[in-house]
């Protein structure tokens, strides 16, 4: 490169998501590298963008907690299609051509759905010692082995430790399913939808995405609290958001 001249950086347009032409947005949005957060029209829709430099593709987890934060931003002001973490597309026009033109139809119908609308994630754990208590009390096959296998050193390998093992899971997933059961009777007469997010471990019980109405969020709120004060000596509840709809949107690569 000669003396003096000044390098040129390419930049394109990092996509966040997909509003509506009359969302009212969030003032002084910024997301990644501190970017002010833009929007490029097209008919009834919008592409929430910003300016990326393209030889540096996102991908730290900085960068998606910005992505995420600007996301959560938008869907609090009203409904918006998520676009996958790392998205980015060179100029305006691809903006428009490449992914408003051209999923326009899938974008309104999503956006439809989701007007008026909030996502929450719910989660619920066990308090390990209490529910594994109730499982032993319950079943007097678990109770024997388990004396039997109480002396055993630390790391032992033994028919009755293997056996046991088995029976605990067994009688934890089926009062997995009760409980579960229980806990989505209270939500599912406020949600419009849910979606599973999976999970495992001892502790686990659930953890599901809930698209709900903003006119009920005070009452799955309620109903919720009033069933954490029931169930708090053996399960933990903790209702997240509201956040962007990550959990309803079609799971698609739109760029």
């Amino acid at each position: 490169m000669p003396e003096g001249t000044v390098q040129q950086v390419a930049t394109g347009y990092y996509v966040y998501g997909v509003v509506p032409a009359d969302h009212p947005g969030a003032p002084s949005l910024r997301g990644i590298d501190d970017a002010e957060v833009e929007y490029v029209e097209h008919e009834d829709l919008a592409a929430a963008v910003a300016a990326v430099a393209l030889e540096r593709p996102p991908g730290r987890r900085a960068e998606l907690m910005a992505h995420s934060a600007v996301l959560d931003a938008l869907a609090a002001a009203g409904p918006v299609v998520p676009v996958q973490f790392g998205s980015v597309l060179e100029d305006v026009d691809s903006v428009v051509d490449d992914l408003l033109a051209r999923h326009h139809d899938r974008f309104s119908r999503l956006l439809d759905r989701l007007r008026g609308t909030r996502q929450f994630t719910l989660r619920a754990t066990y308090v390990q010692d209490v529910v594994l208590a109730e499982v032993v009390a319950s079943r007097p096959d678990i109770a024997e082995l388990r004396r039997r296998t109480r002396d055993l050193p630390e790391g032992a390998v033994h028919p009755d430790l293997v056996r046991l093992g088995e029976l605990v899971s067994g009688a934890l997933e089926a009062k997995r399913g009760d409980d579960v059961a229980d806990l989505m009777e209270v939500v599912r007469s406020v949600a419009l939808a849910e979606a599973d997010r999976g999970g495992g471990g001892v502790a686990h019980l659930l953890d599901v995405a809930l698209l709900v109405e903003d006119a009920r969020v005070s009452e799955l709120e309620a109903r919720l609290e009033t069933l954490a004060e029931a169930v708090h000596e053996r399960i933990h509840l903790e209702l997240r958001g509201p956040m962007a709809p990550f959990d309803f949107v079609e799971e698609d690569r739109w760029v």
